[in-house]
């Protein structure tokens, strides 16, 4: 199977702002992120946006069996995708039905994660909500061990207000948190998307939940153990 994957595999690149995906766009294509990040918005009637959700190194992305995308997948970094052609990538889950479950298990794992930030957004305080993100870009950063207080960088790939659209709050709010952060050590800010996290077990405890750094293993990772960087790009 993991021959087969690699044989029908090719590389796409986009430079940060480019559309993969428009919405409503029908879905000739399924990815996993290899590089970069992308990001998924909503548009609402009266013209707004809304962030939901953001896509990482190893995360699978596309309509496999769906119609048109419900949302634009847009890139919020320069990125670096591995695609499948979406008809070919389904006939693959037809003879090897090993495929099809670690899709369905990718989708469930979403759905929980869906779950837990309706939870998050419904409940947490800004401050709670900020602590959780940062930490979430722990796990991206590589730190999937512990809540210890080592000292880690990392960067936020979007705007602070798309950070505010997608934490559910303001920019102003957004600010307000992240100084605070920093002058009480648990943070220091070093740009206005790069920051030295100093203190992982305080942000934790700021979060208010377990550490939600330690994820589940993307869908990409139980087929291949690694994003497939051998890819043909074009």
């Amino acid at each position: 199977m993991q021959k087969e994957l690699v044989r029908l595999s090719h590389h796409r690149t986009y430079r940060s702002g480019e559309t993969v995906l428009a919405e409503m766009e029908a879905t000739s294509f399924v990815g996993i992120v290899v590089s970069g990040v992308l990001r998924m918005q909503k548009s609402l009637e009266d013209g707004r946006h809304q962030l939901v959700g953001l896509l990482h190194h190893s995360d699978f992305f596309g309509g496999v069996f769906g119609g048109p995308s419900d949302h634009a997948i847009e890139a919020a970094s320069d990125v670096i995708l591995c695609c499948y052609e979406r008809r070919a990538f389904e006939k693959l889950t037809e003879r090897f039905p090993e495929l099809e479950h670690q899709l369905m298990l990718g989708a469930l794992d979403e759905l929980q994660a869906a779950r837990n930030w309706l939870l998050l957004l419904g409940c947490q305080t800004a401050s709670e909500r900020t602590a959780t993100f940062f930490l979430m870009l722990c796990r991206r950063a590589g730190a999937d061990g512990g809540a210890g207080s080592a000292r880690l960088s990392i960067h936020v790939p979007i705007s602070r207000r798309d950070m505010a659209s997608y934490l559910g709050t303001t920019v102003e709010t957004i600010s307000r948190v992240v100084r605070e952060m920093d002058r009480n050590g648990v943070i220091r800010i070093r740009t206005a998307q790069d920051f030295d996290i100093l203190n992982r077990r305080q942000l934790v405890r700021m979060s208010g939940n377990n550490d939600p750094s330690v994820g589940r293993h993307t869908f990409s990772e139980h087929l291949f153990g690694n994003v497939p960087q051998f890819a043909k790009v074009n």
